[in-house]
């Protein structure tokens, strides 16, 4: 919704057809983008990897042929719209990320639960 709020050229027709498009979007980068990644290797280094934009930017304009609603007018909406979808991206990971690059679900435990049991300690087991 925000990359159609901030892109002209992409229009989305109410919330269904958003989060079916995010959905779609979401699947095509989980199996489609590394097969596509992959082939384009030569182009991605030859570029110094901004052919990735543009690979971003195709997946981003095929979504519009599976989702009725989401509307794409053209490449260079499709470019621009993939380029806030990777910031917005990058910007929310930051928070979801620890320091070792894993994502973590953050949850709450109201008590610290006992266990009954023996500490090994690894300088005793020599």
């Amino acid at each position: 919704m925000i990359a159609a709020w901030l892109v002209r050229g992409i229009t989305v027709d109410g919330t269904g057809a958003s989060i079916g498009a995010a959905l779609l979007l979401g699947i095509f980068n989980a199996f489609i983008r590394p097969v596509l990644l992959l082939l384009s290797a030569p182009l991605i280094l030859l570029t110094m990897g901004l052919f990735i934009l543009v690979i971003n930017g195709l997946l981003l304009m095929l979504v519009p042929t599976f989702v009725p609603g989401f509307h794409v007018d053209g490449f260079g909406s499709a470019f621009w719209g993939a380029i806030v979808i990777g910031v917005i991206s990058w910007v929310l990971s930051a928070f979801f990320r620890g320091s070792d690059g894993r994502v973590h679900v953050l949850t709450h435990h109201a008590q610290i639960k006992r266990v009954q049991g023996r500490v090994i300690d690894p300088d005793e087991t020599r």
